[in-house]
């Protein structure tokens, strides 16, 4: 079996230096990395941080109406029984986001870019709240019945924007397939670490991959994933409605444990942010590109504006205007980075680990190192007679993150495959390989001590190939959002025909059947 999995992880050799390569240029020629700033800067960072500043200037910062709009939408009650409500869409979009990426992206960044990375993931963040109203708002526009469901996103609102020609949907539908299956192995890991850890820390023995407990976790995971998956998006929202609000107030509520703990410390963590943004010698030395670039590609990792994969969760919803779920899941971003990322920043600034100590060195390795090393931090700024207690439950939160994050993935794929086929065999078929195949082959690779990290790598390349293939759709769609947000801001939200924007859906007709405000007009 072994040499199975080795085999593979060959195969995929060549994935690392294409990922390190797309991701990197062109700062790879000398003549682009010797320009002040910009040559820290790859194609990449510069799309991502330029679209949202851009999209901010033409929706004239709709990031300011996205707070108080947003809690509205997800307080309402709903009045028919289509789609998903606005708050579970909400929850099963933060259930992708606040993933492990929150604690090993950050760290990630800081360590690399020093504590200047933070400042950077927060302004990329905010300007990335535009683009994610921007997918959001398209994913309502071009969304689609499926019985009493709704699916959309990428692939539905690429084929329309793109001239229609299905070949195009259907491109773009197996390309967040294979993205966010081939995602779902580093998941798996992720949640025998975070379990791992917890083992540990309460026996005080590290338990070996082929134990008892490792057997047990793989079961408990395979099995739990069978039957959430296979019971279809309905059942895994109603999971993640739970398992995320949970996951998230707890791992906040234990951050600012730590904060309250260490709250002399907060002038300096804030201090040493900026100045590692703006200081003299970060900028004309270099080290404020590069704390710009890594903010900006963890924050990615992160929040995931402007690569398309949340779009999936903005079309499911049933809302009464397409602006609406936009502010809902650009306030997702601003949770996501300026809340729960923040938190992982101070504990990661305050311990030291990013100003060149022997432990830092970790942070090139596996996750497994990397959220060792977080939970350290953690030890180093709490009492030793809570050492233990926050431990066990920050690994239990970094264990729920990647499980969320892994329902997510697969039920993504699930609602992206509805564009090429929504026989019920086919969506049988994807929710099988992501449960029962994807989910079996991480935890197989677990068990047999292996950490594949050439199939790893795919995560890092995968995302910035959804955010090449999403951009320049979201530039050609922009026009009919920003007629959205004008219709939106001069009617308060009132009733929305997309003809009235000079275009033509399957949904926002003048009929809507089965429309939230259809439903409270025939009462």
């Amino acid at each position: 079996m072994n040499r199975i999995f080795i085999s593979i992880n060959d195969f995929f050799g060549f994935i690392q230096p294409v990922s390190d390569a797309v991701w990197n240029f062109p700062t790879q020629f000398s003549w682009y990395s010797q320009i002040p700033l910009l040559g820290k800067m790859s194609l990449a960072v510069t799309v991502l941080l330029g679209i949202g500043i851009y999209f901010t200037i033409r929706t004239r910062a709709v990031q300011t109406m996205c707070f108080s709009r947003a809690v509205m939408v997800m307080q309402r009650r709903r009045t028919t029984l289509v789609g998903v409500s606005p708050l579970g869409s909400f929850l099963l979009g933060l259930a992708m986001r606040v993933g492990p990426g929150n604690i090993v992206g950050v760290t990630g960044a800081i360590t690399v870019g020093g504590p200047g990375a933070l400042f950077w993931m927060w302004i990329a963040a905010l300007f990335g709240m535009a683009t994610a109203f921007t997918e959001s708002v398209l994913a309502q526009l071009f969304k689609e019945r499926k019985n009493d469901e709704f699916v959309g996103g990428m692939p539905f609102y690429g084929q329309r924007i793109l001239g229609g020609g299905r070949v195009v949907g259907i491109f773009l539908s197996i390309a967040f397939i294979v993205y966010a299956l081939f995602n779902v192995p580093a998941q798996t890991f992720n949640v025998f670490t975070g379990i791992g850890m917890i083992a540990d820390t309460a026996t005080g023995e590290t338990a070996g991959r082929q134990s008892g407990l490792y057997y047990g976790i793989a079961i408990v995971l395979i099995v739990s994933c069978a039957y959430l998956i296979l019971g279809g998006i309905r059942r895994v929202i109603a999971w993640t409605n739970v398992i995320v609000p949970m996951m998230a107030l707890v791992f906040c509520g234990f951050s600012l444990l730590i904060i309250v703990i260490n709250l002399p410390m907060v002038p300096y963590f804030l201090a040493e942010v900026l100045r590692g943004a703006f200081a003299p010698d970060a900028l004309f030395g270099g080290a404020m590109g590069v704390a710009l670039a890594e903010g900006v590609r963890r924050g990615l990792m992160s929040n995931e504006a402007g690569q398309g994969t949340i779009t999936m969760a903005a079309a499911v919803a049933d809302n009464k205007h397409p602006c609406e779920q936009g502010f809902v899941q650009a306030f997702g971003v601003f949770v996501d980075t300026l809340i729960i990322c923040t938190m992982t920043g101070f504990i990661v600034v305050l311990a030291h680990l990013w100003s060149g100590s022997a432990d830092s060195a970790q942070w090139t390795l596996a996750s497994a190192s990397r959220i060792g090393t977080y939970l350290q931090s953690v030890q180093a700024l709490v009492p030793a007679s809570l050492t233990d207690v926050i431990t066990i439950v920050l690994a239990a939160c970094y264990c729920l993150f990647a499980f969320t994050t892994l329902l997510g993935m697969i039920s993504f794929a699930e609602i992206s495959a509805n564009f090429i086929s929504r026989t019920p065999r086919f969506i049988l078929l994807i929710r099988v390989l992501g449960s029962l195949v994807f989910v079996p082959f991480g935890a197989l690779t677990v068990l047999a001590g292996l950490e594949l990290s050439n199939l790893w790598a795919i995560t890092d390349l995968t995302n910035i190939i959804m955010v090449y293939l999403n951009i320049p759709i979201l530039l050609l769609g922009a026009p009919l959002v920003y007629k959205a947000l004008e219709h939106y801001r001069t009617t308060n939200g009132g009733r929305f025909v997309s003809s009235s924007i000079g275009v033509e859906t399957d949904y926002w007709t003048e009929t809507q059947p089965g429309s939230a405000d259809n439903a409270e007009q025939q009462r």
